[in-house]
Parts: structure tokens; sequence; C-alpha cells
């Protein structure tokens, strides 16, 4: 018997159907709808959170007015999703480091230069250029006042670090995360 819930179904049966072929073959057919359905709901109900959904992300990005753009990585719409859903509130580091977050994944640290009338954003755990970026300079964009001017901080690898790593970590590591490399 294929289906998991046909084989559960079966277990109900009194003992005397275990050799049946025609209620083995009876309990396998309905227990494969049974899968089917269960897959379906569980399908339907990933689309009501944005960490899950996959082809509801049409939905949700027409519900906040993002472009849809079908050329993106999943996990990329999925953060802008993500980063317009955090960006409401007052305007702070917190938000700012928040809606970073939901880009990089990664640890963010936000500083401020009321001086100069700016913050920068740091990339804390991303080595080199992440993937995002564009977006997240668009979100970053949208939520500051118009007056401030943001500059970002990329980490790339030291001297130090390089000299530290294997000759298999070294060959593992890719140019872009070399200060001035492939960028």
């Amino acid at each position: 018997m294929n289906s998991l819930r046909g084989r559960e179904l079966f277990s109900y049966l009194p003992a005397y159907y275990e050799t049946s072929r025609v209620m083995q073959s009876d309990m396998d057919a309905k227990g494969s709808e049974l899968d089917a359905l269960y897959q379906a709901l569980n399908s339907t109900a990933d689309q009501f959170f944005v960490r899950t959904a996959t082809w509801g992300l049409e939905r949700w990005e027409m519900e906040l007015g993002i472009p849809t753009d079908r050329n993106k990585p999943i996990e990329q719409r999925r953060a802008v999703l993500e980063s317009k859903l955090r960006g409401a509130g007052t305007f702070s580091g917190a938000l700012v480091k928040n809606v970073a977050e939901a880009y990089d994944r990664g640890a963010i640290e936000v500083s401020f230069q009321p001086g100069e009338w700016g913050f920068t954003v740091k990339f804390v755990d991303t080595l080199g250029i992440p993937p995002n970026l564009s977006d997240l300079k668009s979100a970053i964009e949208e939520i500051k006042p118009a007056h401030m001017a943001v500059d970002y901080a990329l980490r790339y690898l030291t001297i130090a670090e390089v000299e530290g790593m294997t000759f298999e970590e070294i060959s593992a590591t890719t140019q872009d995360r070399l200060l001035g490399g492939g960028a």
C-alpha cells in the first residue's frame, strides 16, 4: 500500500480484511485522495505567511503595492515583503535595523551621525555585497526622512583573516568577498 492515510484507514478495519486485495486497493485509493487533499490544504495554509508563501507571493505583493518580479528568487521576494511589513512606524535605528535584517538575515548595526544629518547601515555578518542590496536601498529610502543621508558599510575579509585561512578555505572563497575584488 502506497498511501500513508490508506494504511491508517486500513488499520481501522476488522482483522478479517487483512488478506483482502479488494479492501487494500479500496483503502489505498481513498488514502491517496486524502493525501492529496491534506497536501493541498497545507500548501494553501503556507500562503498565509510571508516566510512560507510560494505561489501566493504575487497576492502579497499586490496587497502591499510592490511590483511583482518573477525573475527574482523567492527568498528575495519574501525579504522585500517582510521588510515592507516591518517598515511601519516611527523612524528609528531599531526600525532601520529591523528592515535591513529582513533582507540580509545577518547582524546589522545602525549608527547615526546627527552633525551630518545621516546614518550608516553596517553589515556585520555578510561578506561582500549582499545579493539583495538594491531592494534594501529602496526600502530604506522609503522609510527614512527625506533630509537624511544614508551610507552603507560593507564587510570584506581583511589581510589578517586571509592569512589565518587554510588553502582549502582560500580556494573556496569567492573574489567578491575580498576588498576590491570582483564587485
